[in-house]
């Protein structure tokens, strides 16, 4: 492998593990305030991808205003999620919110089997997409770069809603003791609802990106992404905004240079990100960023 083609990789892996990080951080968020694993994240990822699209193909709509339309949508959905399946189970064991994740996730994805079809939809892009920027013999097209760029500036800007706003502090201290957050007058539902809120928002900008990188729609995309977030963000500490965006980075960077350097395994590239997981949970299991708690991830 020559220079040229371990840039071309490089970039590739930062653009897939951009992705990766987004959709983690909202596995983190929720997990972080509640202690639950949202395993319908996978499904909001896959209706922020097909909202914008529905809006450019059904609706003629320009694609800016698609994609904010989207993200609001999407966004409103993780907060209805959160009222109609995990509110009601705020109180009861651990193990009913997280039947309910469950259950919630196959609506999700039959609902969209329903409207949307199964048949996997191939996405147009905008043209300026199309276009590939080239150096040397180095190619790549613009939506590899414009992925990690917007990925960092939405990452950002979550850092600062987190630390430097009345609602980060209330979600900093629910995470810590939802009791006495209570008890304190902290809004709890209120700031738990603009937690999903928030993590949707990602996951449908981490969607839409995922799409246009890899340009097909079907109800069931989200699941593999889903469940290598979900690796991102126990690799990096589940529960730490930090260690979601570590995770998701090295992990996209392990699965696209190990098909790079050992190309005869690329038919395993996913068992990779499962390996990782269960390396994770038998030498560190709280990740690298995790707080020392005495329950186990």
């Amino acid at each position: 492998m020559n220079v040229e083609q371990f840039i071309q990789h490089a970039l590739n892996s930062l653009t897939l593990g951009s992705l990766y990080a987004l959709i983690a951080i909202g596995y983190t968020m929720v997990y972080g305030i509640l202690r639950l694993i949202n395993f319908a994240h996978s499904e909001i990822f896959m209706l922020g991808a097909y909202f914008v699209f529905w809006g450019v193909t059904l609706f003629a709509l320009p694609w800016p205003v698609a994609i904010v339309l989207s993200i609001a949508v999407t966004a409103l959905t993780g907060v209805l999620v959160d009222r109609i399946a995990y509110r009601p189970l705020r109180d009861a064991p651990r193990i009913s919110a997280l039947i309910s994740a469950i259950g919630v996730s196959f609506f999700l994805q039959n609902v969209a089997i329903v409207f949307f079809q199964a048949i996997p939809r191939a996405v147009y892009r905008p043209e300026w997409m199309e276009d590939p920027l080239i150096w040397g013999n180095v190619r790549v097209l613009p939506i590899t770069l414009f992925v990690p760029v917007l990925s960092v500036a939405l990452m950002l800007a979550l850092l600062w809603v987190v630390y430097r706003t009345k609602t980060g502090l209330g979600m900093r201290a629910i995470s810590k003791d939802i009791e006495t957050s209570y008890l304190m007058g902290v809004p709890v539902n209120r700031v738990i609802a603009v937690t999903f809120g928030i993590g949707s928002a990602l996951a449908a900008a981490s969607g839409i990106m995922w799409a246009l990188r890899y340009p097909q729609l079907q109800p069931v995309m989200g699941a593999i992404p889903g469940f290598k977030a979900f690796i991102a963000a126990v690799f990096g500490g589940i529960g730490s905004i930090q260690g979601a965006v570590v995770g998701g980075v090295v992990l996209g960077f392990i699965e696209i240079m190990t098909v790079a350097f050992f190309p005869d395994l690329a038919g395993y590239r996913d068992a990779f990100a499962f390996v990782l997981l269960i390396g994770v949970l038998l030498i560190k299991p709280t990740g690298l960023f995790g707080d020392k708690a005495e329950e186990k991830v």
